[in-house]
Parts: structure tokens; sequence; C-alpha cells
């Protein structure tokens, strides 16, 4: 089966699946088709779904990841060898692009307190993007771990802020996800949300250093939609982390800060630099 054949396939099984568009018309171009295959893995609530359909989303996934392009920590300069003098310059990088390109022990998903992924169509949102290109298995895991807590904890349990949560990376080149919630920002910056931010790149480090992870790429944690101020994150940001790999020695081969803005990227230079 090839990737068109794949895709004509999982776009047929995804809307049988769905119930209320199995009888929606498929579009014949092959983006749309595309288009039309997220949005319906963007809405699927968890639940089973057939081996046999699972097996050729992993191959279709995988060779959509392998077509963007994936990107090894090799590849990647650190922050020494572009001429930084910060004091783990060695083990500090910041790479502009799509954080579901990269090939590290660990990425870290700016997630909402249901950990169940993102379920707007098609949002461009790193949490879509990450359990887009994870495939269905991983708002599963997602959803079998908020089960335990919800437990333990109430049926109205949510993840509070700070709180990590590692899970799989299935299709992903990334070996595991580390979904975080970050602070949200509803009317002024206060120093408790900045200790919030902090938190969340702290304790993230010592979930990795627990799991035996060595690289891993943090997103720019609670801007955009949660209204954190973009330049004070990076600041708290490479701050945290600094400190912690002071503290934290041959615990972290690297620490990868991903950001997609170019004003992201100004302002870990100003940090880093």
């Amino acid at each position: 089966m090839n990737q068109k054949e794949r895709l004509d396939y999982l776009v047929e099984q995804f809307k049988e699946d769905s119930v209320v568009y199995r009888n929606l018309k498929t579009p014949s171009d092959t983006e749309e088709k595309k288009r039309l295959l997220r949005s319906l893995m963007n809405i699927r609530m968890p639940k089973m779904m057939p081996s046999s359909v699972i097996a050729i989303q992993n191959e279709y996934l995988q060779e959509r990841n392998r077509e963007n392009g994936i990107v090894t920590s090799d590849e990647i300069p650190t922050v020494a060898s572009q001429g930084g003098s910060h004091d783990f310059a060695d083990l500090l990088s910041i790479w502009q692009g799509d954080i579901t390109r990269l090939s590290v022990d660990a990425i870290v998903n700016a997630a909402n307190s249901q950990m169940l992924g993102c379920f707007v169509p098609m949002h461009t949102c790193i949490d879509n993007c990450i359990h887009t290109f994870a495939g269905i298995q991983l708002r599963a895991e997602c959803n079998r771990q908020m089960n335990l807590l919800r437990a333990r904890y109430g049926r109205d349990y949510e993840q509070p802020a700070a709180v990590p949560m590692l899970t799989e990376g299935y299709n992903l080149p990334a070996k595991h996800v580390v979904h975080i919630v970050g602070p949200i920002v509803q009317y002024e910056l206060t120093p408790e949300l900045e200790e919030d931010l902090a938190a969340c790149y702290r304790n993230t480090l010592d979930l990795c250093a627990e799991n035996d992870i060595k690289t891993v790429a943090f997103c720019c944690i609670s801007t955009g939609v949660f209204r954190f101020p973009n330049k004070r994150a990076a600041q708290i940001a490479v701050k945290t982390v600094t400190d912690w790999l002071a503290a934290h020695p041959d615990k972290m081969g690297r620490v990868i800060f991903n950001v997609f803005k170019d004003e992201d990227k100004k302002y870990y230079e100003e940090e880093l630099f």
C-alpha cells in the first residue's frame, strides 16, 4: 500500500468511525483529504480502533514525518558552537521550527488541564500538532493516565499547572512527550504566575532525570493563547534551566529551546548570547 492508498483508506475508516460524518463526501484533492483526515483525528474521543487501522495509520504518519524531514539533536548547533559564552553553552541550543520533526528523547507539549489534546479541527496549536502526528494512541494513553488520576482524586480532577505527564511519542520522531499545563495570565503577570512557569521547566527536567531522558526540547510554554509575555517567558525558561543544570551535573545531555516565531528566537538569543 502506497501513501496515497493509505490516505484514502484512513479517510474512509475514520469517517466510518466518527458515525456523524460517515456520509460526508470525500474530496478528490489530496491536500483536502489530508485536512479531512486530520480533522477527523482531532475531534475523535479516545476509544478503541481496530488494530489493522492503527497499523495503517502508523505507516501513514511515519511516512509523513519522514516527508516533513526529521531533525536530530546532532544537526542542531549548540550555543557554544555558535560562539556563545553561557555557562552551559555546550548543553543548550535554540532551534526554530516544527517541534514534531525533532528526533530527541522527549519533546514538551503545552497541554490544557484536560490533558487530552486539542479537539479543534486543524487548529495550529502545538497540542493539536503533537497529537495529530503522534496518532490516536497518544490521546488514548493520556486518557488512561487521567482516568487513573480521577480514580484517585475524584471524577472532576484536572491536571494542575506545572505537573508533568510522560507518555510515549508513538509515531513522532521523539521517543517521549512530556505534557505540561502552563500558567494562564488572565489579567496581569504576578510573581505566583512566574513561579508556576519556572516550575514547569524545573519539574519537567526532574521528570526527565527520573526517566533517563537525556535530550529534551522545550516549546515556549504559556505564551500565545495563555498570554504569558514572550520576553519574560524566555527569561524565566533560560534562568530555570540554567539553575537546574548547575544543581544536576551530568543529568542532561542537551536542552533545546524550540521556538516558532522570530520574536521568540530573538528573546532566547538575548538570554544565551
